[in-house]
């Protein structure tokens, strides 16, 4: 059975749809790219899959005992949230929370998670800093971390290198092809066709065009050959 399954769902505001008969699975080990143009409802699929909101019409059948607190999610950052004066450690150990229950602080196996973690995404020396004091790839990296110590199953990311430069765009990219390498299942919202295309397993195109399936298939469907060609591989 899939992880995730959505099975003729719209989604959208106030009864108001932005994507409508989305239709697609997930299971354990895929790379899901969610691919559109800007306003075909991405983020906003993302969001009715973390349960912050509710379809409009259809549903989402989640499988193989994943919960809701299974699920790591790394959102695009606000400028507020950038500015967040808070330390790296701190912000990392909140990943934590779904963990604690009625537990008003957390135990040794959580500060020992937060830790391997932040070696895993390899921020360990900046454990102390204050968040806000770091590049926005350092920033990516200890949300990441963060996502890290709510699953070990599956993370949801929204455009995760959204405004980082090229080198360290494609830094991101490697360290999320790593996660999913070791078994983490990967779905994540992109503009960039080219890097899904390379790194992904399967493309959900929304929009004007819709198509779900293999990159192999993408490549070969009109909504691929057309945004490849007339984008050069990236979304406007």
């Amino acid at each position: 059975m899939s992880l995730i399954k959505a099975e003729n769902l719209s989604v959208g505001y106030d009864g108001m749809a932005v994507g409508e008969n989305i239709n697609f699975s997930v299971n354990a080990g895929d790379y899901l790219c969610i691919v559109g143009e800007n306003g075909s409802g991405k983020s906003t699929l993302m969001k009715t899959l973390l349960g912050l909101q509710k379809p409009i019409s259809g549903c989402i059948v989640i499988g193989e005992g994943l919960k809701q607190t299974d699920i790591g999610y790394l959102p695009q950052q606000t400028v507020v949230q950038k500015d967040f004066p808070a330390s790296v450690y701190e912000i990392v150990m909140s990943g934590c929370q779904s963990r604690t229950g009625l537990r008003p602080f957390y135990n040794k196996e959580e500060r020992a998670l937060a830790i391997e973690n932040m070696e895993r995404m390899g921020i360990t020396e900046l454990k102390d800093r204050c968040y806000r004091e770091l590049s926005g790839g350092q920033q990516q990296r200890v949300l990441l971390a963060r996502a890290l110590c709510a699953t070990k199953r599956i993370l949801l990311l929204d455009e995760p290198v959204s405004g980082l430069d090229p080198k360290v765009t494609a830094e991101m990219y490697d360290l999320i092809k790593t996660l999913n390498d070791e078994g983490i299942t990967i779905i994540m919202i992109s503009h960039d066709i080219a890097a899904a295309m390379k790194y992904a397993s399967h493309i959900l195109h929304i929009g004007d065009y819709y198509f779900y399936g293999t990159i192999g298939d993408y490549m070969s469907s009109k909504a691929g050959r057309f945004f490849s060609v007339k984008n050069k591989g990236e979304f406007k």
